[in-house]
């Protein structure tokens, strides 16, 4: 035991430094340390017994594990293609004597874990802890009849009918995209990064769903933008630089937890505001209209926020502002850099494959023939290409590469495997979507695994891009409208080819997995306006 509290001592002092470290013996917390000690001790001996039915790669220590070894980039997603090819389904994993996982990657074992009843399943602290300060208690982060309950109260916001009235929006976000691109390109500026322009227009079109707020950031800068976008940093930073900083007593006396702290009173106050403002507009439109003999007026289209405000449960009760305010920020945080990555890497993919790009832009064009404008409208199901070469895209650089899971009881797998209550499970989207057991040639892109004659033969959970399952994704319904109606208007103005990396100076792409699937120094594409009268007209 003394061998592990001089290793905690000695991590704290690596970590935050000798004050820290003075700081425990002056203030009489060595014995609270050594008992913390003793008892993560014997935790990690329990667990380390309790998860040797699965294979275990090969650790650091008994004490480490596997501490540092899960890297967040090219080469760490090249590690878990070694372990898909070594353990076919399943290993675990130990960072540290802290976090006990089993990281699974085969559709057999990941159904019966992403299938369970929501009642049993918890969201664990590993990843999620560090959202609940920005996040609040939202759908993304509750559990149990918490999670239910506003489940059932969000879900109207993602009818198809109200995806609908989104359209429009997701057609003037993207012109506004296209039109700062062609003014690039005619300053012989034809080598662009996506992910930059990309995400700006994802913000762009989610603050005007959610809030029916024309913040115009694809413009100029907005404080509210430039939060979220520093929120977003700071987490993938503090997940990923230091351990010790998973714990909030120790995160918020650092110099990155102040500025998370600043960026979060930005974001939360500008939500706050627009939660009261609105709610208080509904309120006096409701006197008036009580008050009029005259029928109400016709409605403007109903926001995000709108929808909340109107949405009762079973014993009339609605959100509260504060509610509202944590399913309005995790709305925003969900939505905006998963499908601005989505987009990236599908356009990436096409224009790595002139022939499928090609045919995808015949495929739109054949839609809007005889249409007065250049716009995308609701009848998105005669794209059907289009979205083959989408989901492949999705399977091959899904924007979230992994969730993870903990269950109030023990969980049987195949094989007579079972994971412990409360143990982490690691289910490994990029792992399943890359397993050679179960898609032929998993590193091609190949949209034909996705035409509808081949759905048959496709395994049950092969195909995870937006989780599985009770506690899936929400707005995938959301995600897949606003991918489809902005590739296939990019494919019908622009054609595109791979650019250089100026960092690397050639087109080579490294994938970097943060908090979605970005690329070291960018992703980047060669332009070439298509249509001239597009162009031309502005």
């Amino acid at each position: 035991m003394m061998t592990l509290l001089h290793t905690v001592l000695a991590l704290v002092l690596s970590w935050t430094g000798l004050s820290s470290v003075l700081y425990i013996f002056s203030t009489g917390l060595f014995t609270v340390v050594a008992l913390w000690t003793a008892r993560l001790l014997l935790r990690h001996a329990w667990y380390t017994h309790k998860l040797s039915c699965f294979s275990k790669p090969q650790t650091r220590s008994w004490l480490l594990g596997h501490l540092g070894k899960m890297q967040s980039t090219e080469e760490g997603l090249q590690r878990v293609d070694d372990l898909v090819q070594t353990y076919k389904h399943s290993c675990c994993w130990f960072l540290g004597p802290f976090y006990h996982l089993v990281r699974l990657f085969h559709p057999d074992y990941v159904k019966p874990l992403l299938m369970a009843p929501a009642s049993i399943t918890v969201k664990d602290e590993l990843i999620y802890h560090n959202l609940q300060p920005w996040l609040g208690n939202s759908v993304l982060i509750s559990n149990g009849e918490v999670w239910s309950r506003k489940r059932r109260l969000l879900t109207p916001a993602f009818h198809f009918d109200i995806l609908k009235s989104y359209i429009a929006v997701f057609n003037s976000s993207a012109k506004t995209m296209h039109d700062k691109w062609c003014r690039l390109v005619a300053e012989g500026k034809t080598n662009l990064e996506m992910f930059d322009h990309v995400t700006l227009m994802t913000l762009d079109s989610l603050l005007k769903c959610a809030f029916s707020y024309d913040s115009n950031c694809q413009q100029s800068s907005s404080e509210y933008v430039s939060a979220i976008v520093e929120l977003s940093d700071l987490i993938i930073e503090r997940r990923e630089k230091n351990i010790l900083h998973h714990w909030d007593w120790i995160y918020w006396k650092t110099r990155q937890g102040e500025r998370f702290k600043q960026a979060l009173n930005t974001v939360h106050r500008f939500t706050r505001d627009v939660v009261e403002k609105r709610r208080t507009l509904l309120n006096q439109q409701r006197e008036t209209e009580a008050q009029s003999e005259i029928a109400p007026t016709a409605q403007k289209r109903k926001d995000f926020v709108d929808i909340l405000l109107l949405t009762k449960d079973e014993d009339g009760q609605g959100l509260t502002d504060e509610e509202m305010q944590a399913e309005a920020n995790t709305f925003m945080f969900a939505g905006h850099d998963t499908t601005a990555s989505a987009i990236c890497w599908t356009l990436y993919n096409l224009a790595r494959h002139e022939h499928y790009q090609e045919k995808c832009r015949q495929e739109v064009m054949d839609l809007i023939e005889g249409r007065d404008g250049q716009e995308i409208q609701e009848d998105l199901s005669n794209l059907p290409f289009t979205t083959m070469c989408i989901k492949e895209s999705l399977r091959l650089h899904s924007p979230v590469q992994a969730v993870t899971r903990s269950y109030t009881q023990d969980m049987v797998l195949p094989g007579n495997r079972t994971v412990p209550a409360g143990t982490i499970c690691l289910v490994s989207i990029y792992g399943t979507h890359h397993n050679p057991t179960v898609w032929t040639n998993p590193h091609e892109y190949d949209p034909q695994r996705f035409d509808p004659s081949n759905k048959k033969s496709q395994t049950s959970h092969a195909f995870i891009p937006f989780s599985s399952g009770p506690r899936n994704c929400i707005g995938q319904k959301f995600a897949m409208v606003e991918l489809r109606v902005v590739v296939a208007l990019t494919l019908l103005r622009f054609r595109l080819t791979p650019g250089v990396n100026p960092e690397l100076g050639s087109s080579r792409v490294r994938r970097l997995p943060q908090l979605v699937l970005r690329a070291e120094g960018g992703l980047w594409l060669q332009l070439e306006p298509l249509n001239t009268i597009y162009v031309d007209a502005h």
